[in-house]
């Protein structure tokens, strides 16, 4: 997806549209793979509690996680002998994307019950663990009234095959790929810069697990530098518009609305 095709030519929605893709390419490396799969061995070599977490329930899902990578041009690690712990944190070292596993409960409630977050946008796994998709996605404004139930209908009418992709974006001040909150880095305020501010890409894989009944939720981050943003003038409009259409519970939600009108005039030039 080009920068351009990142933001609609419409005024800002949160939408939940998804493309056809194939997880071996999702989750295949990259040129950027010896550089970001060294940061991510970093972050779960001296804090593995705080990026990584599975719950029992989870560990059928790694398993078929796990098998299935192998089948994807053999692209998983080895895990003969390794305890569920063990293999959680090996597939998180290996891949370039963070993975996270859901699958519905008994009452069908879809629940977060593990993987490896490397590099969140400023929010803690372990606050998510367990949790259902409504409760995790109870901070995005108006997302489980408008969209929750068509949510829920699609994670659970998943079939085996291809994945399902979608992006999402942010900005932040911090070209940091580790934006996990307690690292307490710069914020947008009406002060920031063109140089300052970089456009956060979330782009996002589900994968069907048949036989443990689960789902692999891939999530893949991009930067780019807003000068880049900029520099195209399509894209540079209607970025413009997003912002300047945002609700405000949601620009307070992504951390914009310090920096909104600053944004839109950096824009503007």
């Amino acid at each position: 997806m080009t920068l351009t095709e990142l933001f609609p030519d419409e005024n800002y929605r949160f939408q939940l549209r998804f493309g056809r893709g194939e997880p071996t390419e999702f989750f295949a490396p990259t040129a950027r793979h010896a550089a970001v799969v060294a940061e991510r061995k970093h972050w779960l070599t001296t804090e593995p509690q705080t990026y990584a977490a599975l719950l029992p329930a989870g560990e059928p899902l790694l398993e078929e996680t796990i098998e299935a990578a192998r089948s994807w041009s053999g692209f998983a690690p080895p895990t003969d002998g390794a305890s569920p712990w063990e293999k959680c944190l090996a597939l998180g070292a290996f891949w370039e994307a963070d993975y996270l596993l859901l699958k519905a409960d008994a009452t069908g409630a879809i629940r977060l019950l593990g993987g490896c977050l490397c590099f969140p946008s400023s929010w803690r796994l372990s606050e998510k663990l367990g949790q259902t998709i409504e409760f995790i996605h109870e901070a995005v404004p108006e997302l489980n009234a408008n969209l929750g139930a068509a949510i829920h209908k699609f994670l659970t009418g998943r079939k085996p095959g291809a994945a399902s992709l979608r992006f999402n974006w942010g900005l932040s001040r911090s070209a940091e790929l580790n934006q996990h909150p307690a690292r307490a880095l710069p914020r947008l305020d009406a002060r920031v810069t063109l140089e300052e501010v970089w456009l956060r890409v979330e782009e996002q894989s589900l994968v069907a697990l048949p036989k443990s009944g689960g789902i692999l939720f891939g999530i893949r981050l991009v930067n780019h530098p807003l000068t880049a943003i900029h520099a195209d003038q399509v894209a540079r409009a209607r970025l413009r518009r997003a912002l300047e259409t945002m609700p405000e519970a949601m620009a307070v939600y992504k951390g914009i609305a310090p920096a909104r009108l600053r944004l839109v005039e950096l824009l503007s030039d």
